[in-house]
């Protein structure tokens, strides 16, 4: 009887010193983690699924820059053919390569705005405008998305590596997690630009 009253005692004497060195706050920051960063795949995904409408739009301009049209088709091939898995974020290359694709693709729909407002046909058509509307609101949430996760990567990351709360990430397994770093932050979360003073061409 003694024995297994130890035992209980040892056993709640450990979950008490997990709590108290972070075990719950690692549970709750690592689902918070998850959330974000299935909210920035999600708008990703939606800024993706624009694309193909942009661009056939796009093709019915007969004369438009081909080379700022393919540019897109294939930011976007590339973008889209790396797989997004929640393990993503504990690889460090691998996340640098999607935030690299992403940033591409960002570089290329910014362009391809920016053109367009020089075919006259382009900003006259009501559907492309909508389409334009519906890209910039995505590339604001994509910020947005991108913001949240940065943060709560942040408060995870502190947590791991703070003591006493980073024995508990030695024991556990709890490692630090790859986030969006501020190498070109500032283009790549930049929603594209439109500028509706420029002079039509001809």
């Amino acid at each position: 009887m003694t024995t297994r009253l130890l035992k209980m005692l040892a056993t709640l004497a450990l979950l008490s010193g997990l709590t108290a060195c972070g075990y719950n706050d690692f549970q709750r920051l690592d689902e918070e983690v998850k959330a974000g960063w299935s909210e920035v795949l999600n708008q990703y995904q939606r800024r993706a699924d624009l694309i193909p409408n942009i661009v056939a739009t796009v093709k019915g301009e007969a004369s438009f820059e081909q080379e700022t049209l393919t540019k897109v088709i294939e930011a976007r091939a590339k973008a889209t053919s790396i797989q997004a898995t929640p393990e993503l974020v504990n690889d460090p290359a691998a996340f640098q390569k999607f935030q690299a694709a992403q940033g591409e693709l960002t570089g290329a729909l910014s362009r391809l705005m920016v053109v367009s407002e020089q075919y006259p046909n382009l900003k006259a058509n009501q559907g492309f405008q909508d389409l334009r509307v519906q890209l910039e609101g995505t590339e604001n949430r994509i910020t947005v998305a991108r913001n949240r996760y940065i943060k709560t990567v942040q408060n995870y990351n502190v947590l791991a590596r703070s003591f006493p709360s980073n024995l508990t990430a030695m024991v556990m397994g709890y490692k630090p997690k790859e986030t969006f770093t501020v190498q070109n932050e500032a283009q790549i979360s930049q929603p594209p630009a439109v500028n509706f003073d420029q002079p039509a061409k001809q």
